[in-house]
């Protein structure tokens, strides 16, 4: 059976000569350095690769069954979550390995920053590298239109919208990209062609160059203080320190193959217990009464865009993403020589942490959404028990008023509920009941009014409730208005 095997594989190797191919691939040597803990942190690239082949594979199978057309995607995709055998696993795995995807080449392109493996002689691998990253963003962004709900219509429409403000060209890519001036029945076609054809071709091309970059222009060493890149001399001492190397394969390849396989692990496991993203809401355009978001890695420019007053968003949309992509694709070109050890690089350091801070923090005002109604608050937090203990019947119906009239989609309670208005616990020591009414009537701000929604008998038990939320020892507003009793 053995001695059948080997003339089974020898067939295929005196055909294919994967010996003379890929073994010295293989055993390409690499710094002896990696041996030790920081070789871990050269694991990212290779484990992004993994998922894009994960993404490849499970992609097809998805393209089995998706209708990409804007009268069946949606229904087509909840076939594959109900009907299909495994089908909200397929697409669970689908997108948990895009989000892996997106956060490893992120961190792969984070560690090559600090690292300073970006310099001579491997400008263009880094450069490739860029090239790469913002493919992987677009495949993120046409993903979630292929999904073709709510959140991808509106996402979608806010996407075209900055694409449209690009000067003399924008309406003409608009009309590229959507089949017309509008989304139309061709959109969704065009964006299932890029998503499965055009930008994975690309990226396929690009990921072959940056391999055989890696391969031609070897893997960089740990950076050491001591050792800046000298163009002059940097080649000569990095052949010299691969002749006393390790090969790639087995030490190497094995330990990225139990990141990898960690990797997929996890992948799996999330797959499992929280299951494919969406579809949410139909994607129809005269339902108002939606709450689209985009993915989680657009959430801070999500943020940005809603945050910024309408003077600067044509600045922001085309003006800073050419900067910051222009920025990335230089650092080689001016930074490609000297110190790769991030202690002598405190400028370097110190802007990841300034992206890592601006990220998070402009991610946490995209999951708040402050400047937007929060739609299911009102029925997913109920009124806090403190604020109904010992109420009158009247208060009581204030309460439910206030819950039904969805007051909370704006408002919170004691912290929980809408961002869009103020905090109302203790709305009673900054508003009279007079204000009260005439806010509650007729509105003002950001608050729609509610005379025309409310009778005057609902208006006073609300108001009621609202009078009693002041903490305890806190006096309720007093009118500011003195009445002259002189006569």
């Amino acid at each position: 059976m053995k001695s059948a095997l080997m003339k089974f594989l020898w067939w295929f190797e005196h055909r294919l000569e994967l010996r003379k191919t890929i073994w010295p691939v293989m055993r390409h040597p690499i710094p002896r350095d990696l041996r030790t803990q920081v070789g871990w942190l050269y694991v990212f690239g290779s484990t992004a690769m993994t998922l894009f082949v994960l993404q490849i594979i499970t992609g097809i199978g998805l393209g089995m069954v998706y209708v990409p057309s804007a009268g069946e995607a949606y229904e087509s995709l909840e076939h594959i979550n109900y009907e299909v055998e495994l089908g909200w696993m397929l697409r669970a795995i689908h997108n948990w390995s895009a989000n892996g995807m997106v956060v490893l080449v992120v961190v792969h392109m984070t560690q090559v920053f600090l690292m300073g493996a970006y310099k001579y002689p491997r400008e263009l691998t880094w450069i490739i590298g860029v090239l790469l990253l913002l493919l992987t963003v677009g495949m993120a962004f046409t993903g979630q239109v292929l999904r073709w709900d709510a959140d991808s219509y509106w996402g979608l429409g806010v996407g075209v919208a900055m694409i449209g403000r690009i000067p003399w060209i924008g309406p003409q890519l608009v009309e590229l990209l959507m089949g017309g001036p509008t989304m139309g029945a061709d959109t969704l076609s065009r964006f299932f062609a890029l998503h499965v054809f055009i930008i994975p071709g690309i990226l396929f091309v690009a990921l072959g160059i940056h391999l055989y970059l890696v391969v031609r222009k070897g893997i960089s060493e740990p950076p050491v203080p001591s050792e800046p890149v000298d163009p002059a001399t940097y080649v000569e001492k990095y052949e010299e320190k691969l002749k006393t190397g390790d090969p790639f394969f087995p030490d190497v390849f094995l330990r990225d193959a139990v990141f990898i396989g960690l990797t997929l692990l996890v992948v799996v496991g999330l797959s499992a217990i929280l299951g494919p993203k969406g579809p949410s809401a139909p994607p129809d355009p005269t339902l108002m009464q939606v709450e689209p978001l985009p993915d989680w890695y657009f959430l801070p420019l999500f943020a940005v865009l809603a945050l910024s007053p309408p003077s600067l968003e044509t600045a922001i949309i085309l003006i800073a993403p050419v900067i910051i992509v222009a920025a990335l694709f230089l650092v080689p070109i001016f930074s490609g020589k000297g110190q790769r050890s991030p202690r002598r690089r405190p400028v370097a350091v110190l802007a990841v942490i300034l992206f890592l801070l601006c990220y998070c923090v402009l991610w946490q005002l995209g999951v708040q959404e402050p400047w937007s109604p929060h739609m299911s608050a009102w029925s997913g937090e109920p009124v806090p028990e403190s604020m109904i203990k010992g109420r009158s019947p009247k208060q009581l119906q204030g309460a439910a008023i206030l819950q039904e009239k969805t007051c909370r989609n704006c408002h919170a309670l004691d912290g929980r509920g809408g961002q869009r208005g103020p905090d109302l616990t203790d709305v009673a020591t900054r508003l009279t009941r007079d204000q009260l009414v005439r806010q509650v009537i007729q509105g003002g701000g950001n608050m729609p009014a509610y005379g025309k929604e409310m009778n005057r008998d609902e208006v006073d038990a609300l108001v009621s409730f609202l009078e009693t939320l002041k903490p305890d020892g806190y006096a309720a507003a007093e009118s500011s208005v003195v009445t002259d009793r002189s006569d």
